[in-house]
């Protein structure tokens, strides 16, 4: 994508946000399917370790600095977040050339009104069939589980963005920032 360069760290912002905005709608937009890091304190050698996985982008709201996810409330990553809710989501767009490293603070939504109205939407949808499993997610099979009829392990996660460590790859220099609820800082690439 040949765009001419944003120059302030306001419009970066702005933009990173807009980008972000796009890729609910667009199912085709890198960002709809970002990295999340998380925590895993429950191990067999009781140390703690990393774990990423891709999750779905659903909703975006830039005035709050929130983006929702959906998942199953039995899975590792629930668990994890539950027990650690700090992580990272991390986003790239070949055609921008941006990275996103978004540290975020998690909240997870099992029975409340997130988690309800959102289930309402997509109860009759193809995707409901992914929190309808009887077996916790990653539970070993003999044959495919068949779904269940309700929403017990639907969840909303929400996602409270407070830094983005932004950087760009460009053949003219590359540049990164921080763009935090704290304020935005121009950092060394």
């Amino acid at each position: 994508m040949d765009t001419p360069r944003l120059s302030t760290l306001e419009a970066i912002d702005a933009a990173v946000w807009q980008q972000l905005a796009r890729c609910v709608a667009d199912r085709q937009h890198p960002w709809r399917t970002p990295v999340l890091a998380t925590v895993d304190t429950d191990t067999d050698s009781g140390a703690p370790r990393a774990e990423a996985r891709t999750v779905v982008l659903r909703e975006v709201d830039a005035a709050e600095r929130t983006l929702l996810v959906y998942t199953d409330a039995r899975s590792a990553k629930a668990r994890q977040l539950r027990s650690h809710p700090q992580a990272t989501l991390l986003m790239w767009s070949p055609a921008l050339g941006w990275q996103l490293r978004c540290r975020v603070d998690l909240h997870i939504d099992e029975d409340g009104l997130a988690a309800s109205s959102r289930w309402a939407r997509i109860r009759l949808s193809p995707a409901a069939q992914d929190y309808l499993s009887p077996l916790p997610p990653g539970s070993p099979l003999d044959t495919p589980a068949l779904a269940g009829v309700d929403r017990a392990h639907f969840a909303v996660v929400t996602a409270r963005v407070h830094d983005i460590d932004w950087l760009e790859l460009h053949a003219d220099g590359h540049r990164r920032a921080s763009l935090s609820t704290a304020g935005h800082h121009w950092l060394q690439p």
